[in-house]
């Protein structure tokens, strides 16, 4: 019995200093990490009403059949009953089915490659993980910073992500979602802001000793504030060429804030094609698409993504 109660104790500590927490994915600052908390929260409550009975009733039948209770119904030849089938097996298979249709439809809701529903048109930006810092690329304004992203809030923000180094995960909790950051390879993430404020960036994925100091600063500013910003990059001295890059990419640790007022043209795919020999298939078509030009053919389709990028967005 004491032991039991020291248990409750322990329990019930734990909760009172759980509450000094922050659970970021459960306090959520944009509308695909709402979506997602919220799927969160329905997925558990669902298997919840499974689980909880079972709790119970487990303590309740270990105390009501305790071989003290001479109260209790003794019936030795009790062999079946259709009503408790019925309940065993119907509640989770109708549980089972309404996670079936919740999990077919987030799919399609929250698949990260979707763009978002707004009004606003969506800004562009270039990720780079390498070791182990974060390289942000704006290609529609032509500048680049180090381990801190700006964004504009209620403005949707397109990720096209790769890597220049081991594989890891580009991920901003408060925002929602996290996609793969692989070498040679481009993935995508559609992402906004419904509050200001600074919000932290992560590498989900060990990439090496470098790996839990490589975080970065989200700011979700107001567009006067973001337009700020991008004037103070602008102002910056330094350009990012390939001579530049290669240095930005040795390995570093703790590395600082940067900013480049200048992006040399198609950096991002030529990072990417480092790695040609893991995308030869796609070759001919990278070339289709560099002689179309280097940011826009005319047409309003961007050609500064692989063609396999390009078609997904259209």
């Amino acid at each position: 019995m004491k032991r039991a109660i020291g248990y409750c104790l322990v329990y019930i500590a734990s909760i009172f200093l759980l509450t000094g927490c922050n659970l970021i994915v459960f306090n959520p600052k944009g509308q695909v990490a709402t979506d997602e908390r919220d799927l969160i929260l329905l997925a558990t409550g669902l298997m919840l009403l499974v689980v909880v009975p079972v709790i119970v009733l487990t303590f309740v039948f270990a105390y009501r059949y305790r071989a003290t209770n001479k109260k209790a119904r003794y019936s030795p030849r009790w062999a079946s009953s259709h009503k408790i089938e019925a309940v065993v097996w119907g509640v989770p298979l109708l549980i089972i089915i309404a996670l079936g249709w919740v999990t077919w439809k987030t799919t399609h809701a929250l698949d990260p490659y979707r763009p978002l529903d707004s009004q606003t048109p969506p800004i562009n930006v270039q990720v780079v993980a390498t070791d182990w810092k974060w390289l942000f690329i704006y290609p529609d304004l032509g500048i680049a910073s180090v381990n801190e992203l700006a964004l504009p809030v209620h403005t949707p923000v397109s990720f096209t992500v790769t890597s220049d180094a081991a594989m890891t995960s580009f991920f901003i909790p408060a925002l929602g979602g996290q996609i793969y950051a692989m070498a040679g390879m481009q993935t995508k993430l559609h992402l906004i802001a419904n509050e200001t404020g600074e919000f932290r960036g992560i590498a989900a994925n060990y990439n090496g000793p470098g790996f839990s100091d490589m975080h970065f600063a989200t700011l979700s500013l107001s567009p006067a504030d973001f337009q700020a910003w991008v004037a103070k990059v602008k102002g910056a001295a330094a350009p990012l060429d390939q001579a530049r890059y290669a240095q930005l990419a040795k390995p570093t640790i703790r590395h600082p804030v940067a900013y480049y007022s200048t992006v040399q043209e198609r950096l991002f795919l030529d990072i990417v094609d480092k790695y040609e020999g893991m995308n030869k298939a796609r070759k001919p078509q990278r070339n289709q698409a560099q002689s179309n030009g280097a940011e826009s053919n005319g047409t309003g389709t961007r050609t500064d993504q692989h063609p396999s990028l390009l078609t997904e967005e259209q």
